[in-house]
């Protein structure tokens, strides 16, 4: 007869077997990669030309760079979506994003990039709470699909900075720069004069004042760059073909009637008007009866 605590028993020794093959499964594959990357190294001229390359297309030139105001200032660097072609177009090179753990209202996240040619590596653990922070607070996460967005919008972060340390830094800023160069080269006219143009365009259009503008990029414009530029352009296009309303990014205030706008001091002013009113009355009375004595009173030694 079968007891029912036998199950009991297997059940920890099936989950531990299931682990073992899985990460012997990982290490045969990591191993296969390494010899591999051994025999076939990257030739890095063709590599950073291949980087170039890809840097040259419009599409990722407009999102290679991220931006967002903090203290006065702007941060910037590149983004995600750079840091991937650079690391597909380097070669050999293994990266990712593994949710380790979900346990307690947080995910236990590690994004990792690893050379492996040079065997080089770049690791980061990190904890995901399960919330997500608002104007009203801290809202708690329980959709599935919102804990999986909120876990790779994070993880994306820690991978873009694994992937730019495993990458030699010149590569990097040679990529910037040429990204740089594509975003300008189909521009002609200054970007002030087209920062100018936009702004009387979204006033023309859509009533957007110049100060709604800066405060959604963040600074003044005469500090816009090419990434505010194309923040304002996909603005403007989802304005224009009604996806979305003003009100959506720029924070409207409503206009100001000067005759609804009652002053609280008006009463006091008229009470202090009266007052005043009413003491020049009376001090006009006194000087005028201090006028009529002093006629009749005569100094010292000049009586008749």
């Amino acid at each position: 007869m079968t007891n029912a605590n036998d199950f009991t028993q297997v059940q920890p020794q099936t989950r531990n077997t299931q682990t073992e093959m899985m990460i012997s499964r990982q290490a045969q594959e990591v191993q296969a990669a390494m010899v591999i990357a051994k025999k076939f190294p990257r030739d890095e001229v063709e590599s950073f030309n291949r980087i170039l390359r890809v840097c040259q297309r419009k599409r990722l030139a407009e999102g290679a760079m991220y931006e967002y105001p903090r203290g006065g200032t702007k941060v910037t660097g590149p983004s995600i979506r750079l840091a991937e072609a650079m690391a597909q177009n380097w070669g050999n090179i293994d990266f990712g994003i593994l949710e380790l753990e979900q346990k307690s209202g947080e995910s236990q996240v590690m994004a990792y990039a690893w050379d492996l040619e040079t065997n080089t590596r770049q690791t980061k653990v990190f904890s995901v709470p399960h919330m997500r922070g608002t104007k009203r607070g801290n809202v708690p996460l329980t959709d599935p699909r919102d804990i999986y967005e909120m876990v790779a919008n994070q993880g994306a972060r820690r991978l873009r900075a694994c992937i730019l340390g495993v990458i030699p830094g010149d590569v990097v800023d040679a990529a910037v720069e040429e990204c740089q160069k594509t975003l300008v080269s189909g521009n002609t006219e200054p970007l002030i004069d087209r920062v100018r143009k936009g702004i009387k365009l979204f006033e023309d259009k859509f009533s957007v004042t110049k100060q709604m503008i800066e405060k959604y990029i963040g600074c003044k414009t005469e500090a816009f760059s090419e990434n505010d530029m194309l923040r304002l352009n996909n603005v403007y296009r989802s304005l224009r073909d009604g996806m979305a309303k003003r009100e959506d990014y720029f924070e409207i205030t409503p206009p100001v009637d000067e005759k609804e706008v009652q002053n609280p001091f008006d009463g006091k002013n008229s009470e202090q008007k009266k007052e005043e009113a009413r003491e020049e009355k009376s001090e006009g009375a006194v000087t005028n009866g201090e006028e009529s004595d002093s006629g009749q009173l005569l100094l010292p030694g000049t009586e008749q």
